[in-house]
């Protein structure tokens, strides 16, 4: 759908892709083919592009570092790192002041012990990489529950999150240009099933004091992360109507499909619009 969006700008798209038949290289004007990890690859790329940026996060951030040497990539591969390793994202949020629910570092099975001394029951265990929509993730509820899901989470790095109490989810998509100036789509509540979004409503039915506060806090990350492109923000509003940070995706994200229908400017056009 960038893809779609740079065209009807009037730029010219070059993608890489390990996929021929992939649906972005169905609608590019010229694809190189290679794996996002290939030097050779992405040096070949780097060569016929002017400005690289990307739709997802599951591309090797070494790679996206050499392209970085070569031409501007936006947003960062810092804030892609940030994005991949969900440790590093509650260390960023949590040293920015952005509120966050109670987390714990585990890589043993003592670390994972003091998690539940600190952060109670229940809490959830999560790998902090590759996991999304639900996967790469365990509930405990019970004591005797920590260690099976240990040993199948396990051996990767893993954080462990206090559960939130929350009325609701919401998220904010903001966009942020090479001049600093950063705007928001109305906040979006949304509901999951079986850990999958559902369904997005928008703007969220909650006070506009809530909503505010969100925006805020994704401007916030957007200037603390010296983004440039597009960056969804999704958040806990707890019983007591506080927002909390939950994860941040930077991206066109899944909760900003509705602006396609809604949108004069969609989030895949500003996205466009933010790293050209």
């Amino acid at each position: 759908m960038s893809a779609i969006a740079a065209a009807r700008l009037g730029y010219r798209v070059h993608i890489l892709t390990n996929e021929p038949d992939g649906p972005a290289a169905q609608v590019a004007h010229t694809i190189t083919i290679g794996a996002y990890d290939d030097p050779d690859a992405l040096r070949r790329f780097a060569t016929a592009v002017d400005v690289v940026t990307f739709e997802f996060e599951n591309i090797s951030a070494d790679g996206l570092e050499l392209l970085a040497a070569l031409r501007p990539v936006r947003p960062s591969g810092r804030i892609l790192r940030i994005s991949q390793d969900r440790v590093a994202e509650k260390r960023f949020l949590t040293e920015a002041g952005i509120p966050v629910a109670p987390w714990r570092e585990v890589g043993t099975p003592a670390d994972l012990s003091a998690a539940r001394a600190d952060l109670g029951l229940p809490f959830i265990l999560k790998t902090t990489r590759l996991g999304y929509d639900g996967k790469g993730q365990s509930r405990i509820h019970r004591d005797e529950d920590m260690q099976p899901a240990f040993d199948t989470l396990a051996p990767h790095p893993l954080v462990a999150e206090g559960m939130v109490d929350f009325a609701c989810e919401i998220s904010v998509m903001v966009a942020r240009g090479l001049d600093g100036v950063a705007v928001t789509f109305d906040v979006t509540e949304n509901r999951h099933r079986n850990g999958i979004l559902d369904l997005s409503l928008a703007p969220a039915r909650v006070p506009e004091t809530i909503r505010d506060d969100a925006r805020k806090i994704a401007l916030r990350i957007a200037d603390a992360l010296d983004l440039v492109g597009l960056l969804g923000v999704e958040m806990f509003v707890d019983r007591d109507g506080r927002v909390l940070v939950n994860e941040i995706a930077p991206r066109p994200h899944n909760s900003g499909h509705w602006t396609m229908d809604a949108c004069p400017v969609d989030q895949f056009a500003m996205h466009v619009r933010a790293v050209t």
